[in-house]
Order: structure tokens, then C-alpha cells, then sequence
């Protein structure tokens, strides 16, 4: 950071100021001083000028306002920026609060305890709530409407300073002995703080400022000190809570006044008077710390006494009390920035994440993309790329953070391009605190030791590739250099790597670097030289000051120095040959020029003039060609970029008000005074005039300004002397072809392409009726909607095959904007089927698909294609038409295999006579059936209409689901399905052979030649033969059961009977209890005790179980005698006169009458009168016919 004084305002009366307080929100300043004096102050800045932004602006005040209402001295001025109030105190102890209203500032509210004076008030975070110490150890604590909350009286405790902790839930007490107190929110005593920053301090210390920064601009790193206590000997310790053991300790060797962190936790400012040792005055100062001790700058301030310090809402300002003036001094702080390839870089903190925010600012096409880095540390930018570097993560995978030393590395450095993108990375053990990058080579200096590394950008390589790179050994492209090295040029590698973390007594300070030297800054003034890619030390220069900042020309032959108090001087590192040979004077290299310039904080040599450089200087830009500065250029930007004679810079203290929506008004570019100058001489002078300035101050945009005026004049020998000047071989090129022409208008049309006035030029051709060329440089311009106009607009037939071009051009315009129904439109005109293909597929328009690949010719190149994406969809049809279209049956059968269309893939197969289907049906089964999916095994051989090994696995399925006893209904479900399947095999071979008989004989000798073909060919009999009874023992097991529940006990039993058929299927044990159940309802004991008899016979049942059969018997028949009421078995002997009769599957009674219902599917009968209740046949679940 950079810090100069910018202003200062006296106060009238020569009275002394005693406090000030700037308000962070809405820029208020208040200065409280002796007599009562209170004033409110405001500095505004008015400007239209976009340049003119920031601290370049002139500044005025809007605001001067004195308040009345102390007498005495007011010694403590604080602001509540939530609630716009101001709360003073004087010497007599009372207390006023201050409101805004209308715009000047009014008494709200007065308080006086008449007892003390107050010493220190403070406003917590939210402005709800204020705490107010008074000198005899009074603390009162109130809200923001007046209340008080609570009040306590601290015992024999002189109270100096008070503050809140960030969430309100402490409070720090600050005593005149220099002791601090902690205490929770309610005012209970918790703990003292320990301060050992006083360790070895003499005499008596008193607090001179204690401020905790409540984290309203993030933070810049996640574990950051925060908490800042410093005494008036000018110790000093920032602590990360109120009870950190290891706090950051600064010994300011000063006599401390006040102190104050800056709106987002960055710099510490600590503000007092140091004494000079061999003199006996005094004089002023403010110093700068980060947040872990490191001194930034110190700015002296003149005047006898300073009294109090305040920083500006955005930290550019900050206001100092001297005497009886407030001086402002502007501060240019060290952003974390770049420009690469027209992007502007920045980093920023977030309150509510612990990473910085880098945003890649494409200030092209205004696109920004971020991306969040923890523990960054800096940004630096080259070309067309960007350095990181940052703490390495503690959680990155250890073999990917692995350094030299074997340990995890502690920092890395992220190569990036300009949209974020990262390219590279390294991990370093050193510390990166200066970092410099070249087109080859990023090279980072820790204080004693530099590392080098010579990146790769993998232009051309892909993904896979680049991770082979990044992963190769390094063999040379990373060394460490050790500052002190005897042997420069050799790498600290292999065993004396542990000289890099020797420690130096002159450690760097600062690096810089071309693509053939690399500087190094010590900050003991000397600097070293070396050569690059080699890194030999050339040369050491040495200097009085300590260099902060070090700049080579685009040659390298001279270096510009910035030095730690902002003085700018070069240094010439090559000789250059004096015009005056005679005399023999020439200016050995490293001879300080003459040159030098103050207050300087940024500046940027010309990327292609070794002599022009532009430098910032306080709130001025001056521009230097051959040491002579043009007039200056009021702005506070930093400078982006200098070429072309242009100067590109970016105000980044309004960007940073809101970085989260970068504006283009914050980037402005500044011509430099020869190119206004040569505009000025062509455009009111002539071009003769104008071409002989240029040739005393050549430069290529120069030159090329030059030529394109002689264009427009149409001066073709100046044109081309000038393109030659600037060696623009297109311009060389263009200007031959003017002199081809013969024709005035026809040179002035192409010179109006040459300039981008293409309306004026297509007007020109064809006003010329040069039709041909007006449409040419359409097409040029890839302006397709223009071409059919001009094509229309024609006498003559329209060329067709230009005009399918055009359309084919509009239909790539919204094709690229993914504008799909508008470039199916174009495309469909100009008959490009393979995009037209594209975008049928891209909107899912699949009828339009099919629609194209009917309509194209068979065998066309694009049929396989559509076929793809169908099959890509799951559209199996209309894939297998593509396919077979351009004549490829195997990819047909491939598509139904991979999309499950089995039946159709074996139709196929049978069609194109191909092999292998079987084979390949065989082995997917398998392969189902080995990861246990038996069902998608079944749906598989069904599909390919393979319909009994679908059946047997299916009965399979159903005999473990029975064994495994599951629910009654789910088994019949099994087992039905299982039966339909064997019924789909029945129809299958009486179908095949009808086919094979082809309508020759009749049906009865169909049936019968397919039944001798199942015979011959299944041979598993049981599941074709009697496919149902399964399905049957289940249907007849819930048919009972249903009986039953509902009362109809006779028929449960009738059915329970019939169920003794199914032994084979059913378990005994499961058909005799629901048999001795259904009959005992029934009161049929006869039939129920030949049940207990058939149940205690079972062989299957264990000793216990029998007894309980045995047990449960003896207690029925005690008292029913086993007799049944009427004869079951005669009524339920299905026997009939002409065999056995068959069983209603509604009622499960067998059927006497000759009149039945059969079902068409599992052949099962039921009575004409039942059936008629059910839509449904109750076995099969077919529909009633």
C-alpha cells in the first residue's frame, strides 16, 4: 500500500481537537475538542467525469455543522451507523445523543450522572445496544431508545476503554492500570485477559486503544487475528479471541495515541509520536500493520500533538486530529489484481465465506467468472495467464501436495487462464511472497530463497495428456535458488535442497523479470541481475533505498524502482552508445539516471517502446517518452496495460464498492499525446504534414493511422508507404488490388469494406449494378439473411445452389444460438438432411426423424446415423427400418437385442437367416439367471416367443415361493402366469404348423400334427400336460377359505374335500387343517375326525406337534361324536356316469348339469348361473366372454 497526506481543514479559533470519529456508512465526521467544541462534518465529492472517480475527484464540504450543547472539552465521540445517531461526552460527564433529521443534526437525548467524567462508550455490531464506562468504575449498559439495560459499579477499578466482542456476547473493560477485563454480556465477571506483549516493559503502561473488528468485510484469511489491544509505550497484540494463547505481538517503538482497524480487517492503523534519538523532538506518525504484525508503511504528519484517528467507510481515507486541524491522507492499498488478455483479475473478501472471491472480468464481452481460493496470497498476470498463490490446503490429497522435502508442501501456485480455468499447479515449501511471471517462467521469492519454474500450456494436448505432463518428473523445469548461493546458476536440487530455508541477513524484497532477466530487490538496496532461462548471476547494482517495487522495459535495458517512500528511479542495465562519439562519453551501464520522481505508486512501461512508460502519481497519470513527461491526466486507476500507444487502466477502488457487478465505466483508456497529436495533423492539417510528424515519432499505430486516412483519400502511394512502415502485409496486399481497379466508385466501395462500412459498400455495388459483389461480401461477412434478398432482388433466375447455401448459412446462424424449430425452417429449404437430422433428434421431434429417413434414397449415409438416435431413445422400430434401409441387418438384430425387442430380433434373425441369435438368446438368459433375475430371465424368453423355457423357469419361481409358505394368492399369480405361458407354447406350434401346411388340410389335422410335435419335442411332459393344476390347488385353497369367512361352512368343506387332489402341490398338513376346520364349522365330525386321523398319521410333523393334534382331537370328540349330520362323501363324489365330473371353479362343487360355462384361456368350467356374476373367469382372470 501507498499512503500520502491529501487535505487538510482548520478549525476556527486555533481550538484543540481531543477526538474524531468518521461514520463508516454515510461518511459523517465528528471532531470533538475543548470549550464544548462538537462539529459535524461531511466531504462529498461532485463530478460528471467518469475519470474523475474515486480520490481523483475534487472532494468538498456538503456538511459543517456545529453542535451546541457542551460545555466542557468533549473528549469521546462515537456513531451508531445502523440507527444514524451520534453519541459525545465531555470532561463534566454528560452525555448527548445526536439525531439526523432534515439534514442537520439535533438533540435527541441527555444524560448526566454527575458523578464522573466518561472515558470510553462503544456501540455493539447491530447498534442495539451501547456500553458506557465512566473513570470511578461505573458501567451502564442501555438500548438504542434510551433504556437502560443494566448498570454495575466495577469496585476500586479505574475504567479507561471499553469494547464489544463481534456477536455482543462479551465485553472487554479496559482499566487505567493497562489490565483488561473480560465480562459476558449481562456484566458477570468471567476472566482477566492475559497481556503478554508487556513482557520485560518498565514503568507504568496505560491502554491506549482497544479495537475488535467486528468482521463486516470478511476476513482475509480464515483463522485471522482480529482483536487489537495496544498500550501507550507502543506494545501491542492482535489476538484471534479474547483468550488466545498465541497472539501476533508489534513493538511500534512509539508513544501510542489511538489505534484503528481498517472497514474489512486488512491494515491496523496505530497512531502516535516517535521520538528521534539524537534529537529531542518529536514528531507525529501513523503506522501500518496487517493483521499479523507485518509493517506496511508509516506516514509522518506534521504538528505539535495528534489526538485521534479515523478510516473512511471504503479504507481509501483516513482523517487524523492534529492540534487544531484534521488532516486526510489517501491510501492506495495493495489489491490482489491482474489484467491478462483483456481480463481484469481481482480478488475480494465476503463476510459470509471464509475464501477470497476471484472474479476473471472479461471486459471484452463484459462475462465475469469466479471462482473462490482459500488463503489467497497474490495474483499476478502475464499474456494470456494467471498466477495464484495461496496456502496449500491442509485436506489435498498428500500425494498430490508432496514437495521436494518429502512433507506436504505448504503453498501452491495455480496457473489459470483468463476465464478461471486452471491449467497447472506446484507446490512450493517456500513462501511466495513476491511472485513474478514471464512467457515461460513463474518465479516466486520467499525472504531468502527463489524458485523458478518454467510452465507448460498444453495448447493442444488433451485432458489425458495434460495429466501425463503434470505428473512426469520434473527433470528441470522447477529449481530453488538460494539469495546468498556462491554458485549461481546451479540448482539447490537433491541433497543441498535444504539450503533454500537457510536464513539471510539481507533477505529480497521485491523480483521482477523479462524473457531474458530476472532482478532481485534486497532490502538492503543492492539488487542482483541474473540471465534467464539459465539463471546466471550477470551483475550486482546497489542503491540507498529499499526498493517495494521493480519494472524492466520491453528490452530490458532499463529498470524503474519504487522505492518504500514512493520515490521512482531507473536504472540502465545496458549501455547505450552516446550520439557524441568524439568526446568518447557513453553512459556505463548501471549509472543512476538523473531521473527521479516522488509520491509515485504504480507505474507500466510501453510492452513495444523500450523509452515510454506511464506512472501514477499521487492523483495524476503522467506519461514519460524519452524521460520528458506529457502534461498529466487526473485519475486514481491502476494502470492495466500500456501498448499501442494507449494506456488501458481500471479504477479498482469503484469496482471494489460493489465487486460483485464490475462496470465498464471503470475501465478507461488514455490516448497518449503523439497519437491525439497525429489525428489532430491529418484530420485539420493534411496528410503531408501528418506523415512528416510521424516519421520524426515513428510508431507502427502511428504509421497505420497514416494509412488509413491516405485510404479515404484515396492516396494510394502514402497508403502503401505506410503499411509498409507498419508492416501490414493484408494492408500491402489490399492497397495493389486498389491500383488494379480502374473504376473511382469501385475503390471507394472496397475502401468502405476495408473500414467496416459494409451498408455503405453493398449500397455502393449496387447502385454500380454489381449485384455479384454486393452478395460476395455478404457472404464474406457470413451475413446469410442478407443473401436471399439480394438474390430475390435480381432480374434473372436466382442462382438455386447459392440460395441453398444461404438458407444452409441461416440455418447454422440459429443452430449455433440452439434456436432449433427456426434453423429446421432453413435447413428444410436448403435441403441439408444431415442437420436437418441433428435437429429433429436435438427438439425430439421423432415423427420428423422418421418422416426424413423414409424420405431419403436407401442406402444413404445418413440412415445409420437416424438409427442411432433411435436407438438411443429406445425406439426399436423405427431403428430397425433405418437399419435395414441402408441394408446393415446385424446392427437391426444388435438394436433389438440391446433394447430388449427379443421376439423381433429372433424374427429377424430367421428373415436374414442369421446363426447366432439362439446362442446369443441362450447366453443373456444365463447371464440373468446367474445374478438371480429369474423374472427378467422369464420376461426375456417370452419376448423372444420362447415360450416353455419361459414357463418352466416361471414354474420354477412359483415351487420356491410355495416352499417358502409366502401368501396363498401371490403363489396362485405364479403359478397362473406359468400356465398361460405353457398355453402362448400350445398356440406357438399349432401356428407354426398351420404355416407349414399352408391351408391344405383341416383343423383337426393341424391340432393333431401339433400335439405329435409337442410330444416330439417337449421334454418335460408334467408342465405341458397339466400346466394348471398349480394354479388350480391355490384357486380351490382360497376359494375354501373364502368359504369359510363368509359362513358358507357346507361348501368350504365340498371345496376343502376337493383340495385332497393336490397333495402334490399344497402341503398335507396346510389341506387336512383347513379340511378339519371347514367340516368341524360344518359340524361335519365325521369328515372332520378322518382329518385329525389323516393329520396325525403325517410322517412330516415332529413328536410335539402330533401330540397337540392328538390333544385338540380328544377335546372335540369328547364331547361331539365323530358322525357327520349328512353324507358328505356320497354328496361330494364327483364320480358321474360317464367318469369323473368336473369341479365348478366358482363354487368348487362339481357340475351335474350338461349345461356349463368353459373359459377360452385355462379350458376350466363353471356353472352357466354362477359365472354370470363375474366379468373376470376367477381361475385365469381372463374375460368372460
Amino acid at each position: 500500500m501507498f499512503i500520502y497526506l491529501s487535505k487538510k481543514i482548520a478549525i476556527p479559533n486555533n481550538i484543540h481537537l481531543k477526538c474524531l470519529s468518521w461514520n463508516k456508512q454515510q461518511g459523517f465526521i465528528a471532531c470533538g475538542g475543548e470549550d464544548g467544541l462538537l462539529r459535524v462534518l461531511k466531504l462529498e465529492t461532485q463530478t460528471d467525469d467518469t475519470r474523475l472517480k474515486g480520490l481523483a475527484a475534487p472532494s468538498n464540504l456538503s456538511m459543517n455543522q456545529t453542535l451546541e450543547g457542551h460545555s466542557g472539552a468533549v473528549q469521546v465521540v462515537t456513531w451508531n451507523e445502523q440507527y444514524e445517531k451520534l453519541t459525545t461526552s465531555d470532561q463534566n460527564g454528560l452525555i448527548i445523543v445526536w439525531m439526523l433529521y432534515k439534514g442537520a443534526w439535533y438533540e435527541e437525548m441527555i444524560n448526566n450522572r454527575n458523578k464522573s467524567v466518561v472515558r470510553s462508550m462503544s456501540w455493539n455490531a447491530d447498534g442495539q445496544k451501547i456500553c458506557i464506562v465512566y473513570e470511578d468504575g461505573a458501567v451502564i449498559v442501555g438500548s438504542v431508545d434510551g433504556n437502560r439495560i443494566w448498570g454495575k459499579e466495577l469496585k476500586g477499578s479505574q475504567l479507561a476503554h471499553v469494547a464489544w466482542s463481534p456477536d455482543s456476547k462479551i465485553l472487554l473493560f479496559g482499566m487505567a492500570s493497562g489490565e483488561v477485563h473480560i465480562y459476558d454480556n449481562q456484566g458477570n465477571f468471567i476472566m482477566k485477559m492475559t497481556i503478554s506483549c508487556l513482557t520485560g516493559a518498565n514503568g507504568a503502561v496505560s491502554i491506549a486503544g482497544i479495537h475488535w473488528y467486528a468482521g463486516a468485510g470478511g476476513y482475509v484469511e480464515p483463522d485471522c487475528p482480529c482483536l487489537a489491544i495496544c498500550f501507550d509505550n507502543g506494545r501491542c497484540q492482535i489476538m484471534r479471541y479474547e483468550n488466545d494463547e498465541n497472539p501476533v505481538y508489534i513493538d511500534t517503538l512509539m508513544n501510542v495515541i489511538s489505534i484503528q482497524w481498517n472497514h474489512c480487517g486488512s491494515v491496523l492503523a496505530v497512531a502516535g509520536s516517535l521520538r528521534v534519538s539524537n534529537l529531542e523532538k518529536e514528531f507525529n506518525v501513523v503506522q501500518f500493520y496487517t493483521p499479523f504484525g507485518e509493517h506496511l508503511r508509516t506516514l509522518k504528519v506534521p504538528g505539535k500533538h495528534m489526538s485521534g484517528i479515523s478510516w473512511e467507510g471504503g479504507g481509501l481515507r483516513i482523517a487524523l486530529a492534529v492540534d487544531s486541524y484534521i488532516y486526510f491522507a489517501n491510501i492506495r492499498p495493495d489489491y490482489k489484481w491482474g489484467y491478462c488478455c483483456s481480463t481484469v483479475v481481482y480478488a475480494y473478501t465476503k463476510p459470509e465465506r471464509q475464501e477470497y472471491c476471484v472474479v476473471f472480468w472479461d471486459t471484452k464481452n463484459n462475462e465475469k467468472f469466479v471462482k473462490y481460493v482459500k488463503s489467497l496470497m497474490s495474483i499476478t498476470t502475464s499474456g494470456d495467464f494467471c498466477t495464484l498463490a495461496s496456502k496449500a490446503d491442509e485436506l489435498q490429497p498428500q500425494e498430490e501436495a508432496e514437495s521436494e522435502t518429502g512433507s506436504p508442501a505448504r503453498y501452491v501456485l495455480i496457473l489459470c487462464n483468463s476465464i478461471g480455468t486452471p491449467l497447472d499447479s506446484k507446490y512450493i515449501d517456500i513462501d511466495p511472497l513476491f511472485v513474478t511471471m514471464t512467457r515461460t517462467h513463474v518465479i516466486a521469492a520467499s525472504k531468502e530463497a527463489f524458485y523458478l519454474w518454467q510452465y507448460r500450456v498444453a495448447k493442444k494436448l488433451t485432458a489425458l495428456e495434460i495429466n501425463q505432463v503434470t505428473r512426469t518428473k520434473k527433470g528441470g523445469r522447477e529449481r530453488f535458488y538460494h539469495i546468498d548461493s556462491n554458485q549461481p546458476g546451479a540448482s539447490d536440487d537433491g541433497p543441498d535442497f535444504s539450503k533454500t530455508f537457510t536464513p539471510t541477513r539481507d533477505p529480497i524484497c521485491c523480483i521482477t523479470a523479462t524473457d531474458k532477466t530476472l532482478v532481485v530487490g534486497r532490502e538492503s538496496g543492492a539488487l542482483h541481475r541474473y540471465s534467464l532461462p539459465n539463471v546466471t548471476l550477470i551483475q550486482k547494482y546497489s542503491s540507498n533505498n529499499r526498493a517495494h517495487y521493480l519494472s524492466l522495459n520491453c528490452n530490458s535495458s532499463r529498470l524503474a524502482i519504487i522505492d518504500i517512500s514512493g520515490l521512482l528511479t531507473l536504472l540502465e542495465l545496458e549501455v547505450r552508445s552516446a550520439t557524441d562519439e568524439d568526446t568518447g562519453s557513453q553512459a556505463a551501464a548501471g549509472d543512476p539516471s538523473k531521473f527521479e520522481r516522488k509520491d509515485v505508486w504504480d507505474m507500466k512501461w510501453a510492452n513495444d517502446n523500450p523509452d515510454l512508460f506511464a506512472m501514477m502519481e499521487k492523483t495524476r497519470m503522467y506519461v514519460f517518452r524519452n524521460l520528458d513527461p506529457e502534461e498529466p491526466i487526473q485519475t486514481s486507476g491502476y494502470i492495466c496495460n500500456f501498448e499501442d500507444l494507449e494506456i488501458k487502466s481500471v479504477l479498482l477502488d469503484e469496482i471494489m464498492k460493489d465487486p460483485e457487478r464490475p462496470n465498464k465505466d471503470n475501465l478507461i483508456n488514455f490516448e497518449i499525446r503523439s497519437l491525439r497529436d497525429s489525428r489532430a495533423l491529418i484530420e485539420k492539417v493534411g496528410i503531408e504534414d501528418a506523415s512528416q510528424f510521424i516519421e520524426d515519432n515513428p510508431h507502427p499505430r502511428l504509421w497505420h493511422l497514416l494509412a488509413e486516412a491516405a485510404l479515404r483519400k484515396l492516396d494510394l502511394k502514402t497508403a502503401e508507404e505506410a503499411f509498409v512502415r507498419c508492416k501490414d502485409y493484408p494492408g500491402i496486399q489490399f492497397v495493389k488490388c486498389l491500383g488494379n481497379l480502374q473504376s473511382e466508385p469501385m475503390k471507394q466501395a472496397d475502401v468502405a469494406a476495408y473500414f467496416g462500412r459494409f451498408e455503405e459498400a453493398v449500397s455502393m455495388y449496387l447502385h454500380m449494378d454489381r449485384r455479384d459483389l454486393a452478395i460476395n461480401l455478404r457472404i464474406k461477412l457470413g451475413d446469410w439473411f442478407k443473401v436471399p434478398r439480394l438474390l430475390e432482388s435480381g432480374s434473372g433466375d436466382s442462382d438455386d445452389a447459392l440460395l441453398e447455401q444461404a438458407y444452409n448459412g441461416i440455418g447454422d446462424y440459429y443452430a449455433d444460438r440452439q434456436k432449433w424449430v427456426n434453423a429446421v425452417q432453413y435447413y428444410l429449404k436448403g435441403h441439408n438432411q444431415e442437420r436437418l437430422a441433428d435437429c429433429y433428434y436435438r427438439l425430439e421431434d421423432y415423427d420428423g426423424l422418421e418422416q426424413l429417413a423414409a424420405d431419403l434414397p436407401e442406402n444413404h449415409k445418413l440412415l445409420p446415423e437416424i438409427g442411432q438416435m433411435f436407438v438411443t431413445v429406445g425406439m426399436c422400430e423405427q431403428a430397425v427400418k433405418a437399419y435395414l434401409k441402408c441394408n446393415q441387418p446385424k446392427a437391426a438384430v444388435d438394436t433389438c437385442v440391446h433394447l430388449n425387442q427379443w421376439n423381433r430380433a429372433v424374427e429377424l434373425a430367421r428373415t436374414h437367416n442369421m446363426k447366432e441369435i439362439k446362442s446369443l438368446l441362450s447366453k443373456y438368459a444365463s447371464h440373468l439367471l446367474e445374478e438371480n433375475k429369474t423374472l427378467e430371465a422369464v420376461e426375456l424368453y417370452r419376448k423372444a416367443h420362447h415360450f416353455l423355457d419361459a414357463a418352466k423357469l416361471m414354474f420354477k419361481i412359483a415351487d420356491e415361493e410355495a416352499k417358502k409358505m409366502s401368501r396363498p394368492l401371490r403363489v396362485k399369480k405364479l403359478y397362473v402366469l406359468a400356465a398361460q405361458l405353457v398355453e402362448d407354447y400350445h398356440e406357438q406350434v399349432k401356428a407354426s404348423q398351420q404355416i407349414k401346411a399352408k391351408g391344405k388340410k383341416s383343423e383337426a389335422t393341424f391340432a393333431l400334427a401339433g400335439l405329435l410335435e409337442e410330444d416330439a419335442t417337449s421334454s418335460d411332459s408334467r408342465i405341458v400336460d397339466s400346466a394348471w393344476r398349480g394354479a388350480e390347488a391355490y384357486h380351490f385353497f382360497l376359494l375354501a377359505q373364502r368359504q369359510l369367512h363368509a359362513g358358507y361352512t357346507e361348501n368350504a368343506t365340498r371345496t376343502a374335500l376337493h383340495l385332497r387332489e393336490y397333495e402334490d402341490v399344497i402341503p398335507a398338513v396346510e389341506i387336512y387343517s383347513l379340511l378339519a376346520l371347514c367340516s368341524a364349522a360344518n359340524r361335519a365330525f365325521g369328515t372332520c375326525s378322518k382329518a385329525f386321523i389323516k393329520l396325525e398319521s403325517l410322517e412330516s410333523l415332529s413328536p410335539e406337534q402330533r401330540q397337540l393334534y392328538e390333544d385338540l382331537a380328544l377335546q372335540i370328540f369328547t364331547k361331539h361324536p365323530p358322525k357327520d349330520n349328512h353324507v358328505m362323501e356320497a354328496g361330494g363324489s364327483s364320480e358321474g356316469a360317464e367318469g369323473k365330473l368336473p369341479t365348478c371353479i366358482v363354487t368348487g362343487l362339481p357340475i351335474q348339469v350338461y349345461q356349463l360355462w368353459m373359459c377360452s384361456v385355462c379350458k376350466h368350467c363353471a356353472v352357466e348361473q354362477e359365472i354370470s356374476k363375474y366379468s373376470c373367469c376367477p381361475l385365469c382372470h381372463s374375460p368372460v366372454a
